[in-house]
């Protein structure tokens, strides 16, 4: 059994408990919170803790799943948990990504921990597609459209927003542009051309509107580089319109092998965002358990892990059936 507690109990956390209290592999030892402890209930009845407490339990966790938010504080809680345990994100930052897997790797050199960082299914499994496709057809061009559907990384940071009660960012793909991605012509095509970013936001009452909507249509890293749009709406109409989680997206390389016209296409449609993301985090979190006993150590990404991390299978049998 894999001893295991997570940080942070939204979308995500609760469904990488879910995956930890069905699957008989792992050891559920609690879920740390900025809440107070005594004021929360798990329908696995799952203990909480105060996420202040959470060195205390040194040598008590195998794995740490740090489900918090990536806009604001999930870097420094990574580099504060690594240097006592191993731990798995979901960082979803592509821009601060070289940084923060440096600062990781500075601290789990020194801690001689394990953490794994970015995974998902974007950075995650997209960018192991890119990776792939990159690689295997070096003459060409590769794009990655997003939706339509719900990041969870852009709708916390609108959140975290002051004057914001509820909040929610739609990512959806520009048809023209993806179009141009899967014909071959998608070489040039900017952050602007390839997506439009819907929010919609109940805003709390006398809050100031305008100020909301400059603070997200101007956020680096999130909204700034994209046609953006916000809209202001009931919490009634937010609780009946906007409370599913879909999202999806496509990574597209085209590119000539030998002078032949080649294209390739990965495709992702999720009816849960936060489930397949958990699904994903979880899988990786086994993984850092198996890898870290084998004597691994450091700050790894999804592009540094072998596929065969991913099983329990002995390795022949999981060649036989799926090589």
């Amino acid at each position: 059994m894999i001893r295991f507690a997570i940080v942070g109990y939204g979308n995500l956390g609760r469904a990488c408990e879910k995956i930890a209290a069905n699957s008989g592999k792992f050891d559920l030892v609690g879920i740390f919170t900025r809440r107070d402890p005594a004021a929360m209930t798990s329908p696995f009845g799952t203990p909480f803790f105060r996420q202040d407490d959470i060195e205390s339990f040194k040598g008590k966790i195998d794995v740490l799943a740090l489900c918090t938010g990536s806009a604001n504080d999930l870097t420094e809680l990574g580099k504060r948990c690594a240097a006592s345990f191993n731990t798995v994100d979901s960082f979803d930052t592509h821009a601060r990504m070289r940084d923060y897997v440096n600062d990781m790797q500075r601290i789990t050199t020194a801690s001689g921990t394990l953490s794994l960082i970015g995974i998902g299914w974007d950075p995650g499994l997209f960018s192991l597609m890119r990776a792939v496709f990159g690689g295997v057809l070096a003459e060409g061009n590769t794009q990655t459209f997003w939706g339509k559907g719900v990041s969870q990384g852009h709708s916390e940071a609108i959140r975290k927003i002051e004057g914001v009660v509820k909040g929610v960012q739609y990512t959806v793909p520009k048809e023209a542009a993806l179009e141009a991605a899967r014909s071959g012509r998608g070489e040039g095509l900017t952050t602007r051309d390839k997506h439009l970013r819907e929010c919609f936001v109940v805003a709390a009452e006398g809050a100031d509107k305008a100020a909301i909507e400059k603070s997200i249509v101007t956020m680096p890293n999130y909204f700034d580089e994209y046609d953006t749009i916000v809209h202001f709406i009931t919490e009634e109409e937010f609780d009946r319109d906007h409370t599913a989680m879909p999202h999806g997206g496509f990574v597209l390389r085209s590119g000539k092998a030998q002078g032949k016209d080649c294209s390739l296409e990965f495709a992702l449609k999720l009816e849960s965002n936060p489930d397949f993301t958990a699904s994903v985090l979880m899988a990786y979190a086994a993984a850092a358990y198996k890898m870290y006993n084998e004597g691994k150590r450091g700050a790894l990404t999804i592009l540094d892990i072998p596929a065969i991390a991913l099983t329990d299978e002995e390795r022949t049998d999981f060649i036989a059936h799926t090589l």
